[in-house]
């Protein structure tokens, strides 16, 4: 592949043809009559994934800062509004589709970066319209589409170029010289190929942005690249006084205003399923650029008002499916892990595997993961002491072949027993994130275990 027109074709037709329908479909959605509205719902309930996701931020403060809670698609389009579920839609289908096929660093790194650019867009956008808040929030996520898009891939021109980028060859010319092109040309290329909009278009065309929006974007974009070194700075400097005059504020302000957005962009990443990020966003970086491994924040607030309704539903006649769903989503969504997984005992008794399942990348488990009882297999070591505790991988861990980080990265690990004896357990991890979950996560997963606990042992007792 020589050219921006076959890397396009490549990745519209070979790598992300269903990306590239489902983007086209929701893109094309542009108006609130009851006929759009339902086609909308339609999109994301024909993709469960997808249906998982909306809901699970339809429920954040980012998006519903009313608190109601959401529980239906078409719920949350009345009561948030068409363009922010639109936007949610978008969202999620980007991380989903991408990081499902590969988590390489580069395209981490990429999606972090497009995640804060987003979020500053969104949080710095003068109050106008819920579509112009929208606007601006996914043309700040799809400005580069492109690079986002290529770095999913598993090319040998993706390994090459990584290899040139390690050496500290400029991004441009390294692009060049492995595509014949550059990710800019090809993101412009996808914008059309894909049809995201005039837009987004306007956004990503050359030459001067034909709006104050558009300027607001591409300037959100280029301040999110520059804060991964930090907030001082003359190229800073200069893109803080061009986002002030988008907006209408003092170059000061508008260095306050983000990094109070910052925080939140770490938020709507943890929302979106992809804590491992947050290590990639400004503020959790070393000096020198690198990561720190270091877990996310927690959401205290959320956290509360989950084991609130544990226990109502405990004070109430209880459910164990209920109960367990419940405490899978307060790991998920207020401790911060990425995948969760509730695992029985079998049918046999020999092997605890896996009745309730969430987070990306898990769909494999479902026939495949399982643990012997007896502590043996590659998984042996994932069963859980007298109570919830930290896994940590030994260096020589073995691989199993349907999942790369299961088994091999540190993990949170809570026991459920009844009469004393285990019949389950809980398991979370965060995939390619690089950090041992901290204390405050491993006390938190407790508190959600011990409700589940109480549970069981409530519907023996009766």
């Amino acid at each position: 592949m020589n050219s921006t027109q076959a890397w396009v074709a490549y990745l519209s037709k070979v790598e992300l043809p269903v990306l590239a329908n489902t983007l086209r479909r929701i893109s094309e959605l542009t108006d609130s009559r009851n006929s759009t509205v339902n086609e909308l719902a339609n999109v994301i309930l024909n993709d469960a994934q997808l249906t998982s996701q909306v809901l699970r931020l339809s429920n954040t403060v980012f998006y519903n800062q009313t608190r109601t809670q959401v529980s239906t698609v078409s719920r949350a389009i009345t009561l948030i509004g068409f363009d922010a579920v639109k936007s949610m839609a978008i969202s999620s289908l980007i991380v989903d589709s991408l990081l499902q096929r590969n988590d390489r660093p580069h395209l981490l790194r990429c999606l972090a970066r497009a995640i804060h650019a987003a979020v500053q867009a969104r949080c710095l956008m003068p109050k106008r319209n819920e579509t112009a808040l929208e606007e601006v929030f996914i043309g700040a996520l799809l400005m580069n589409i492109g690079e986002l898009a290529f770095w999913s891939c598993e090319t040998e021109q993706a390994t090459e170029l990584e290899q040139r980028l390690r050496l500290e060859e400029p991004p441009v010319e390294a692009q060049k010289a492995v595509l014949h092109t550059t990710f800019t040309e090809i993101t412009r290329g996808l914008v059309d190929a894909w049809s995201l909009g005039p837009f987004i278009s306007d956004v990503v065309s050359p030459g001067q942005a034909n709006s104050p929006a558009a300027s607001l974007v591409r300037n959100s974009v280029e301040m999110a690249r520059l804060s991964e070194n930090g907030w001082r700075g003359d190229d800073m400097d200069k893109v803080l006084e061009r986002l002030g005059k988008d907006i209408g504020e003092t170059p000061a302000a508008v260095r306050d205003q983000v990094k109070v957005n910052a925080t939140e962009a770490t938020r709507v990443a943890v929302s979106l399923g992809i804590p491992q990020v947050t290590a990639l966003m400004p503020g959790n970086q070393q000096d020198n650029g690198s990561a720190v491994r270091k877990a996310p924040d927690m959401d205290p607030e959320l956290q509360l008002q989950i084991l609130r309704d544990l226990t109502q539903s405990l004070a109430e006649k209880p459910d164990i499916n209920e109960i367990c769903q419940l405490v899978i989503e307060g790991i998920q969504r207020a401790i911060g892990m990425q995948r969760v997984a509730l695992l029985m005992n079998d049918r046999s008794g020999r092997e605890l595997v896996p009745r309730k399942l969430s987070g990306r990348g898990t769909d494999e488990w479902r026939d495949n993961f399982a643990i012997s009882r007896d502590g043996t297999g590659p998984l042996g070591s994932l069963l859980p002491h007298a109570s919830c505790s930290v896994y940590q991988p030994k260096p020589n861990a073995e691989a199993v072949p349907y999942d790369r980080w299961l088994g091999r990265v540190p993990a949170l690990v809570g026991p459920l027993r009844a009469n004393g004896r285990l019949i389950g357990l809980f398991y979370a991890d965060n995939a390619a994130g690089d950090y041992v979950p901290s204390e405050q996560q491993l006390t938190a997963f407790g508190h959600f275990i011990q409700n589940a606990q109480l549970c069981l042992n409530l519907i023996a007792s009766s």
